[in-house]
């Protein structure tokens, strides 16, 4: 262990040293400064992109939530988990710490009901279904969306059918001025919990045609934080142990034209050492338990016009994904609990859309996955998984009036090099969406969608020895929602621009998945059961005025209430009780404050009483938590750049609570941010 453990410490050295070699090599070049303007004229291009964006969005007949690269620098959010924590309808899954899982749940539905998208091309995970959100840095994206439903847009994969909502991650596609060839981004970050976090961004113009971008950044954080226990008599404070991370992430990609089209390619790797800390029960505070992970994945796409009508896109990716996790406390005939994981991945797409004419649109996708996954563990079956995606979608626009239909092919092929697979399986999907303005004049508009969505049991569900049930259904899910917008931009007054949207929704999900424990903690019973009955409405408003001249302040409210209930049967003692972890009521405040060079944020997250087993009981009860987080920076020239110092305040009023039972989340933490821009 320690030799294995010494091994990847000097990995990690070895790429972190290769950053700053790559920091000291790229800031002697020389860098043509950017065109100045006044700070005024840069708040107003602000204001007419965010109102360009909102149009957008209050157009789309499914739901969407965007969060712009201006929005993610100003929460305090060290991961895309932290900053989705702010969107209305969904539940963060955080078990702790820097290096804690942390997974999001949309509309009560499950995370595995959740595809993520990097640039258009799914992050996929077919041993347990999840992606840890906690892995992905803000420091180079350009937005990140979630769609309720799915995208509306007709060229994209089937993949981007397939889900029941989606989270797009989309990084930044480097954008010159003129006679500008590069642009340089270094940002130092440090804080509470022991906590270093270098980065660096650097994009290059190689021609008109060809443009390129390198991003990388290492995080080290010792994860030991204090926090309250009570078993109920007594009531004590603790140091969070086991919670250290060591993690070095680096993209690099390529953005090219050709006549007609576009494309891009980018390799991305990402090391990770951490500590798993664990449950804090029975007076058990010292924990033992590590994972290692070492990502890798290629992935590139081609868009080409072959004609004002007919469009074809090609994505293609390969990945592999290794995880080891040691268990010292879990003693096997042949040591310590030691397993080792290694999935690959191949996926190939070819979509292609036609114009038939100035109001009908018709597109056809198709996708090719193949996974397979080993393992070092006794009677594991070796799975593999082929997967064909096929969709015949088509949308109708009128001047007020916007029509799109979808239908989704899956066909699943699981093999297995010992003992019995879960055979194959074929399911058929439609989907209806449309928006309609309401009035000629006005941006008020009625949306609605109806979603016939699947998701199949992952290899853990199916295979894991002990655990797996290859007799598990696929677990379906029924989505309606119908919704209203309204969007308003003002001219040379106060307030800039009003929008608002709301949803009301109700799924149905047969099937669920459910694990539950059997003899042990390790050996655990996977097994479907019953209806799920979810009924919500989401609220989320938007607005930005300026009171004072200079001064720009930006507003944003979400509000989510659930009931997600189980109605399996009328004989259960849990019939019609809510689901675990799903809390009635939650919301968010985000505001943003710009003055000069003096910017300042503030938000609050709440989430309300929830119960962490099926039964609505007291021994189950959650309790409501809510975070204040509040930041202040200062921006400023030099020389040919500019100089960014952020201050965060996180959980400002020091509340003590548990996303997950058992797992504490930190109190009152600090972070300082600063960022050179070159």
């Amino acid at each position: 262990m320690t030799s294995k453990h010494s091994a990847y410490a000097g990995t990690m050295q070895f790429f972190l040293y290769s950053s700053i070699l790559w920091t000291g090599f790229l800031l002697p070049l020389n860098t043509r400064a950017q065109t100045d303007s006044t700070k005024k004229a840069t708040q107003l291009k602000e204001v007419q992109i965010r109102e360009y964006r909102l149009t957008e969005q209050s157009k789309s007949p499914t739901p969407v939530q965007i969060l712009s690269a201006e929005d993610l620098k100003r929460i305090n959010s060290l991961s895309v988990a932290d900053a989705i924590r702010y969107l209305s309808g969904v539940q963060l899954k955080d078990y702790g710490g820097i290096g804690g899982m942390k997974t999001v749940n949309v509309r009560s539905l499950g995370t595995n009901h959740t595809a993520v998208f990097l640039d258009g091309i799914q992050i996929s995970n077919a041993q347990n279904g999840q992606v840890d959100l906690g892995k992905f840095s803000l420091n180079n994206l350009e937005e990140i969306s979630l769609y309720s439903g799915q995208k509306p847009e007709l060229l994209i994969p089937a993949r981007g059918y397939s889900a029941a909502s989606s989270i797009y991650l989309k990084t930044k596609d480097p954008d010159f001025e003129k006679k500008q060839n590069q642009k340089i981004e270094l940002a130092l970050k440090s804080g509470s919990f022991g906590l270093i976090n270098p980065a660096l961004v650097y994009q290059y113009k190689i021609n008109e045609k060809l443009k390129a971008s390198i991003n990388t950044e290492y995080i080290h954080a010792d994860g030991r934080y204090k926090f309250r226990y009570t078993n109920g008599v007594f009531d004590t404070t603790a140091i969070r142990n086991n919670g250290d991370v060591e993690r070095f992430r680096l993209q690099a990609a390529l953005f090219g034209k050709f006549r007609n089209g576009k494309w891009h390619a980018q390799a991305y790797s990402f090391l990770s050492d951490r500590g798993l800390p664990g449950a804090i029960v029975a007076n058990r505070f010292d924990f033992k338990q590590r994972i290692w992970d070492r990502d890798f994945f290629v992935q590139g796409s081609a868009e080409k016009s072959f004609s004002n009508k007919f469009t074809i896109m090609v994505n293609g990716k390969y990945a592999y994904i290794y995880q080891r996790y040691l268990d010292p406390d879990y003693v096997t005939t042949a040591g310590f609990l030691d397993n080792r994981f290694k999935e690959q991945e191949a996926y190939l797409s070819i979509a292609a859309e036609y114009k038939i004419n100035s109001v009908w649109e018709a597109a056809y996708a198709s996708d090719y996955t193949f996974q397979t996954l080993d393992a070092n563990i006794y009677r594991f079956p070796y799975p593999n998984r082929n997967t064909f995606l096929n969709v015949l979608s088509s949308s109708i626009t009128f001047d007020q009036l916007n029509i799109h239909a979808n239908l989704l092919s899956t066909t699943v092929v699981d093999r297995v090099k010992l003992y019995s697979s879960s055979g194959n399986k074929q399911v058929f999907s439609p989907t209806v969406m449309l928006s309609w303005k309401v009035l000629k004049d006005r941006d008020i508009r009625i949306r609605a969608f109806y979603k016939d969505i699947f998701r199949m049991p992952t290899f853990n569900d199916l295979y894991y020895t002990s655990i797996g049930n290859t007799l598990l259904n696929p677990e379906y899910t029924k989505q309606y929602d119908f919704g209203v917008t309204y969007f308003k931009s003002f001219k040379n007054q106060k307030i800039k621009f009003v929008d608002i949207q709301s949803d009301v929704y109700y799924n149905r999900v047969k099937d669920k998945i459910v694990a539950q424990p059997g003899a042990n903690l390790y050996r655990w019973i996977m097994y479907n059961i019953g209806l799920v009955d979810i009924r919500g409405l989401e609220l989320n408003a938007k607005t930005a005025f300026e009171p004072l001249n200079d001064f720009m302040l930006n507003i944003g409210i979400n509000y989510t209430y659930q009931q997600a209930v189980d109605v399996t049967s009328k004989l259960e003692e849990t019939y019609k009780d809510q689901i675990p972890y799903i809390p009635e009521n939650s919301g968010s405040f985000l505001a943003r404050l710009d003055y000069h060079q003096w910017h300042a944020n503030y938000g609050f997250i709440y989430t309300g009483f929830r119960y962490n087993q099926k039964a609505n009981n007291i021994y189950n009860y959650m309790e409501p938590w809510y975070t204040h987080d509040a930041a202040i920076g200062y921006e400023f020239k030099l020389k040919k750049g500019s100089v960014n110092i952020n201050g965060e305040v996180n959980n400002l009023l020091n509340q003590y609570y548990d996303i997950i039972p058992n797992f504490p989340m930190p109190g009152r933490n600090y972070r300082l941010t600063l960022t050179y821009k070159l």
